[in-house]
């Protein structure tokens, strides 16, 4: 049976990755909105490819381009943050949500409450309103699907247990670009080698993460409200290879891992596809070939992101809110050259420190506490010396 498809985010990493995907199973998938924030003729070319019946650019100043672009062709064209939420109500049998940022957050909202079920890859949207989109996911019927590699594999380890029969959840993370780098040579990092990632091919901002071990925090955080077995039960393994992608071990001592290539295209197609699944073009393991897998703690004097996460979802409220944003300003400042690596962690450090807002309890109230927490970042950033 032909799936609908609602793509925002097509022109980054995921979206392609996506469109790949679609390209290969034409019968059994449709793309019906596609989404992009400014890039004009890529997301004109797409729409051309693959003849949505609406898409939507963010920047409204682009609107004119992209009609004239698409003009003749029957194609409905929309701009602005109001259409990107129309968009995501319209009939579709699945929103993949892959817009990078906290602007992923309010279609990815409309998407759920309009009871459409979502393959969730925007982590930002979860980690600063996770309580208030698993909530309308409750309300609705609609069923969050994740895509990021580890809640993924967490999601496949889990078809046909019982969350309640699970003892622990491990995340299992690269230790990204410097996992061996000493602290003073980390304090000396550029922005070229922190998004040198040594197995995964990601964007800019999601490979700083990496380095920093931000990323990992931040998919704490996701877990933590995707699968509600205590944040106790939730532990991060640092497992170079990335092989295995996250494991679950149940209440009689089995543990169930899923294993496969560092390819994006896998977790995409299972969320595509659920609950069957689809070939992909991926490579396929070779253990033989692989012949070891390593395991081992993560360094969280080296790397303070991951416990400076656990912390903030331990506290809750409006912490995982701040986190994130001044998370992306200081990423942005340091691949713009101004801030050091440590100073990353540091500049959201401080931010926490200064401020603790009421708890959200509405989506304002989430884009309150993200407008007033980049503001702060930025003072510090614009201000202050870092470490």
């Amino acid at each position: 049976m032909m799936r609908r498809l609602s793509l925002f985010g097509a022109t980054g990493s995921v979206g392609q990755s996506t469109l790949d995907l679609v390209r290969r199973d034409r019968e059994s998938l449709r793309v019906s909105v596609l989404t992009a924030n400014s890039d004009v003729a890529e997301l004109a070319r797409l729409a051309l490819e693959f003849r949505p019946d609406l898409v939507v650019i963010a920047d409204e100043k682009r609107y004119d381009d992209l009609k004239q672009a698409l003009a003749g062709t029957n194609i409905g064209v929309a701009a602005g943050a109001d259409a990107l939420i129309e968009a995501a109500q319209y009939p579709t049998d699945l929103v993949m949500a892959a817009i990078v940022g906290i602007a992923g957050l309010a279609p990815t909202m409309a998407a759920l409450e309009a009871g459409v079920d979502v393959a969730l890859a925007n982590k930002e949207a979860l980690v600063s309103a996770g309580e208030l989109m698993t909530a309308a996911a409750r309300k609705s019927g609609a069923t969050i699907l994740p895509v990021d590699s580890e809640h993924n594999a967490i999601f496949q380890c889990l078809a046909g247990g019982r969350i309640d029969q699970v003892r622990r959840i491990i995340l299992t993370a690269s230790g990204g670009p410097f996992r061996t780098m000493s602290a003073d040579d980390m304090a000396r990092a550029t922005p070229a080698q922190a998004v040198a990632h040594p197995n995964w091919s990601m964007g800019a901002k999601i490979s700083v993460d990496s380095a920093t071990m931000m990323n990992k925090g931040l998919e704490l955080i996701e877990a933590h409200h995707l699968f509600p077995v205590g944040l106790d039960r939730i532990e991060i393994l640092v497992h170079p290879q990335s092989v295995i992608h996250s494991l679950v071990e149940f209440v009689d001592c089995s543990t169930l891992a899923q294993l496969g290539s560092p390819d994006m295209r896998i977790p995409i197609s299972s969320a595509l596809a659920w609950p069957q699944r689809m070939v992909t073009p991926c490579a396929p393991l070779d253990l033989a070939s692989i012949a070891r897998l390593d395991f081992e703690a993560p360094d969280e004097v080296r790397f303070p992101a991951t416990a400076l996460c656990r912390a903030a979802i331990a506290e809750g409220g409006a912490r995982p809110a701040q986190l994130n944003a001044a998370n992306e300003v200081a990423v942005a400042a340091f691949l713009a050259g101004r801030i050091s690596f440590p100073a990353i962690v540091e500049t959201v450090r401080r931010v926490i420190d200064a401020d603790a807002p009421a708890t959200p309890a509405s989506l304002q109230d989430i884009f309150s506490v993200d407008v007033a927490s980049r503001a702060a970042a930025q003072y510090l950033v614009d201000h202050f010396e870092h470490a």
